[in-house]
This record gives structure tokens, sequence and C-alpha cells, in this order.
């Protein structure tokens, strides 16, 4: 889902505070627009929509040329304000959680000796884990991702395998939300089960293996 405003773990706050977000900035919107914008079947916003309507969060006026307006009611902008306010108290809660699960990980690898730094996995966690590492005395030298978008995160070069890294890579920090077992199981193939760490946010999603043959490492 792309709107900006979800809520992690929450499918239905995160859709529900979306086409409200959509409809406050544009009461022109249409439903195919609104599917578009959200990354959803337009089968799925119409029945959002309707129930919405249902709860007397949005009003529907009909207007020329067959088409509607969609507008926020009163408690619609107060399930808005509750929805956003959940969602910020979840990302300074991540964060908080991020920033002790990496700057653990990072002691680890400072300990190790383990200067230079592979993030496994572009997202908010990689950007935190980047920031850390500067107090840490350990650079961040590449961020893997598969299907890079972009050529560097928050200055640091994103490579599409562990492989391409311009540097020689010590260790690896397993950053991946999405794919996090398949991320782990690279990066032990690459450099090695002991020199992969996992931040504790990601320990539950992962099954530690280990390798049968090993490689890559410094």
């Amino acid at each position: 889902m792309q709107s900006k405003r979800a809520i992690p773990g929450d499918d239905e706050a995160a859709l529900i505070l979306g086409l409200l977000e959509a409809v406050e900035r544009d009461d022109a919107v249409t439903q195919r627009s609104l599917a578009q914008e959200l990354d959803v079947a337009l089968g799925l916003v119409n029945a959002y929509l309707k129930r919405c309507v249902k709860k007397g969060l949005i009003k529907v006026q009909q207007v020329p040329k067959r088409r509607f307006a969609y507008y926020l009611t009163p408690q619609g902008f107060a399930e808005k304000s509750r929805l956003t306010a959940s969602y910020l108290s979840y990302s300074f809660d991540f964060f908080r959680k991020a920033r002790r699960d990496c700057e653990a990980v990072l002691h680890e690898a400072a300990n190790h000796g383990w200067t230079s730094i592979a993030a496994v996995g572009s997202s908010d966690l990689a950007e935190i884990t980047v920031i850390c590492a500067v107090e840490k005395g350990v650079k961040i030298t590449a961020v893997v991702d598969p299907q890079a978008k972009k050529e560097r995160l928050l200055g640091v070069p994103v490579v599409r395998e562990l492989s391409a890294a311009p540097h020689l890579i010590h260790a690896a920090i397993l950053t991946d939300f999405l794919n996090p077992q398949e991320s782990y199981n690279k990066a032990v193939e690459e450099v090695g089960v002991e020199r992969v760490l996992v931040p504790q946010l990601l320990e539950r999603a992962i099954a530690r293996v280990l390798p049968e043959g090993r490689k890559g490492v410094a």
C-alpha cells in the first residue's frame, strides 16, 4: 500500500486513513483514482467507501455528469485525526526500538573489529542503521536491495547483490522487512552465518540456518 499514512500491521486502518486523507485533499476524487493511489483493487475501495459512508465518516453528493463528490463529515475529520495519531505513535515507538536494536548489533560488529558493514534490505531500518553506525565507529558501505530503484540511501551506495558492494564487506546486518528470510539466507551464503547480524525486530521473522559453504569472508 502506497499511502504514507499506512499503519503497519493494520491494513484496514491504513486503508480507511488513506481514503479519509484522499477525500479531504480532493472532494472530486474518483474510486478509480483512489484505487490507484492506495494500490488496492477497485472493488475494495468501493466496499470501504460504503463502510465509511455507513459509519458517518464520509458524505456522498451527486454532482452533474453522473459523478459523485465525497466530503468528510465532522466525525470523519475526528476519525482521521485519531488514526493519524495512532500512526505517529507507532512511528515514534518503532524508531525507538529500531535505534536500540541497531545500536546493539553495531556494537557487536565493532567489538569484532568489523568496520565495513552491508545493510541487507532497503528500508527505514536500513536508514536508522546508517545513522547509528556513525556513532559506533562502524561504516555502512553498501545497502543491498535486489529491486533497487535508487543508487544511494543516505549517501550509501545501493547495490542489487552483496557481491557488487564497492568495498570489502566484513559483515552484514539484516534490514529487510519484505523478504527477511530470503535476504538472510543470501547474506549467510556470502559472508557466513556468524557474520550476519539480526536486529531483534527481525528475529521472529527468520529461521536461522547454517550454510553448507561459506564465501566472501573478510
